[in-house]
């Protein structure tokens, strides 16, 4: 069986799995990593997103094959840890905000607009209502406006 190496959450990690299987199902399955959810498994809903190399993206449709040794994997378990603390600076606006509902979309939505705040700081735009229509990912329950809210209070902490 072909054998895996990458980063996840700042510790290197070795799988024994076929090339195929789905990276989603490595970290949730394997590795035992159960923030990114598993939502539509076609990059549709994006409940799982997570980072590589610091941009969000979405291992329910890339398959361990892809990812190599190199590559750097985060989920919401390590987010904290990118910046020195308990909490990231946004998934404490999304605790002062109330977003949450059912929750489980929120690991994936965090982790998106964390990624979207460093894309626009990287390209020298400002956060705006645009910016944020750009993040597609789903909430069944609707907490969007909250959302907003808080994605604009992590931002200014970040």
């Amino acid at each position: 069986m072909p054998t895996h190496t990458f980063t996840l959450n700042g510790e290197s990690v070795t799988v024994e799995v076929e090339d195929d299987v789905r990276l989603l199902w490595v970290i949730r399955d394997i590795l035992g990593v159960t923030g990114p959810k598993y939502g539509c498994g076609i990059n549709v809903c994006k409940a799982c997103t997570s980072h590589i190399n610091g941009k969000a993206f979405n291992p329910c449709a890339v398959p361990v094959s892809q990812i190599g040794a190199d590559d750097e994997i985060t989920t919401i378990e390590g987010l904290a840890d990118t910046v020195g603390s308990d909490l990231h600076p946004m998934q404490e606006a999304w605790i002062d905000n109330d977003v949450a509902q059912c929750g489980y979309c929120q690991p994936g939505q965090i982790m998106a607009a964390v990624a979207k705040v460093r894309q626009c700081a990287a390209e020298g735009r400002k956060l705006d209502d645009s910016a944020i229509e750009e993040i597609r990912n789903i909430c069944r329950c609707g907490t969007y406006q909250r959302i907003r809210e808080a994605i604009y209070a992590g931002a200014e902490n970040m």
